[in-house]
């Protein structure tokens, strides 16, 4: 089970830098900054600062660090770690995130006990404090995420250390404590959300999703509905239900509902994950290189529910629904074969083309069900299409949707909490390839701008609200290692699904 969260807490203080308690008291350093930028620095180490500069042993290049020790006996930090934040002009609060989750991840190899990270004031303006304070936040959480839970010969990696973010002065600390404190929140939340992704497909079924899911939340104190194959059935969820007849694991549909006291009628976010917690590809199987990675495929389901907690333990003013329909999606004798036709819970029929194309029939299905539930305004989000990996690449996840303001609105949130995404074109005419001879559509339109027919597959039943659909594909998994985010599962999407429910009174009607 997925610990609900993690044992230490983040300090804000305001306190002179000499005064801080810390193995590493650490601070961002620019390109070109001179070594009296922040003079009392380079006098606390004896002068090395200023010597690593000049001869170039340290440049202030992105993610470069380097480690002095504090001769001055009056100071409380044994050492200082400048943190290489490349050109000043191009440190924002999404930078100062990685900067700390890779600070994060090098200070908990040392095992350091007491980490100190420095928001200069001479960078940070005033009333930025929060915001920095509360990315900083963020990614210190996210360097404490552990992918190798099942290693059992390995070391056990290090304690998480206890963090103190510090910032101008006192009157900064004091308005920074609650953004401090809602990083932490949103760091957790998508840290659960990486463990749940990184498990494998033998323990994560969809009945042990949802019955973890089911206990994230509510811990929060959202309720959570867990509906059976018959209960699916009833609401004649012949989609969902298609792509399940393969397996022997039954299927679920997990139902999350926010309700705070006194929030208004409307506006009602819908949000509607994928949970396909093994994709194998059906009857039209994957290669077998690399589908081991398959297990993610639940990556938007886990971003769902953990954005459900997140919005309930931060105090979200408006209404929200979450529906995640959950399966595996297999090759059994049962299984749904190419040509087959299946009839969703709206009534409109799919002709399969193929039987890869499963996670668009399951959310199908799912924003449906969210706008009976009194959704206004929806997002859905999957690890939905190779063909956005090939289009933006692993850095950037695809943004689709309408109306125009909504997209941009969604966009915007995104870019501000580090989950990269760029919109993609919706016209009427990519409708054109999802046309069947034999059924109100297809499920796929070939290879030609298939995320883009994906997504088109999908507005069919968003019902003319307003919709955006966020293809992770690319970016629910890191292949490789960066200063900032290691091999794994990346816990995309959380951040941005809950801090939507709080700018609200800037949505589009």
């Amino acid at each position: 089970m997925p610990s609900a969260a993690t044992s230490s807490v983040i300090a804000c203080s305001g306190a002179p830098l000499k005064t801080v308690e810390a193995d590493f008291l650490v601070v961002p350093w620019f390109e070109g900054d001179p070594p009296s930028a922040v003079a009392e620095l380079d006098t606390a180490s004896g002068g090395e600062i200023g010597r690593a500069i000049a001869s170039k042993e340290f440049a202030g290049r992105p993610y470069d660090l380097f480690v002095t020790p504090v001769i001055d006996r009056s100071w409380r930090t044994r050492r200082i770690a400048l943190a290489g934040a490349g050109p000043r002009s191009d440190f924002d609060s999404d930078l100062a995130r990685k900067l700390a989750a890779s600070i994060g991840f090098s200070t908990r190899q040392r095992r350091s006990e007491r980490v100190a990270f420095v928001l200069r004031a001479d960078v940070v303006p005033p009333g930025d404090v929060a915001e920095f304070a509360q990315a900083v936040a963020e990614g210190l959480t996210l360097s404490e995420f552990n992918a190798g839970t099942y290693k059992t010969t390995d070391p056990a990696p290090a304690k998480a250390p206890a963090w103190t973010i510090v910032v101008g002065t006192a009157d900064h600390a004091a308005r920074a404590n609650g953004a401090v404190a809602r990083g932490r929140v949103l760091g957790e939340c998508s840290n659960l959300a990486r463990e749940l992704a990184n498990e494998p497909g033998n323990a994560l079924t969809p009945r042990e999703f949802a019955a973890r899911c089911e206990r994230l939340v509510a811990e929060a104190g959202v309720s959570c509905d867990v509906l059976d194959e018959e209960q699916i059935a009833k609401l004649g969820m012949g989609l969902l239900l298609g792509v399940a007849r393969g397996s022997s694991e039954a299927p679920r549909l997990m139902v999350f509902r926010y309700e705070p006291a006194g929030a208004p009628a409307s506006p009602v976010l819908g949000l509607v994950g994928k949970g396909i917690t093994f994709d194998t590809g059906g009857i039209s199987i994957k290669p077998a290189d690399g589908m081991e990675r398959m297990k993610d495929d639940m990556a938007g389901g886990a971003a769902v529910a953990c954005a459900m907690r997140a919005v309930a333990l931060l105090g979200a003013p408006i209404r929200i629904v979450g529906v995640v329909p959950a399966t595996e999606n297999m090759p059994g004798g049962r299984a749904i074969k190419p040509g087959d036709i299946l009839k969703s819970a709206s009534g409109k029929t799919v002709e399969v083309i193929n039987t890869d194309a499963e996670g668009r029939l399951i959310l199908g299905d799912g924003l449906w069900y969210a706008r009976q539930l009194g959704a206004t305004h929806l997002v859905d989000i999957a690890t939905l299409t190779g063909a956005c990996v090939v289009a933006l690449g692993k850095i950037t996840s695809g943004l689709f949707g309408t109306p125009a303001a909504w997209v941009e609105h969604v966009r915007r949130i995104a870019d501000r909490e580090g989950d990269r995404a760029w919109p993609m074109p919706l016209f009427d005419e990519y409708r054109d390839q999802l046309k069947s001879e034999i059924a109100d559509m297809t499920n796929t339109g070939g290879r030609p701008a298939a995320s883009i027919t994906a997504a088109m597959f999908l507005k069919e039943f968003s019902g003319g609200l307003p919709w955006v659909h966020i293809d992770i594909a690319g970016t629910a998994w890191a292949d490789e290692a960066r200063p900032y985010l290691p091999k794994g599962p990346s816990g995309v999407g959380v951040r941005t699904l809950a801090e939507l429910a709080f700018t609200h009174e800037r949505w589009p009607k």
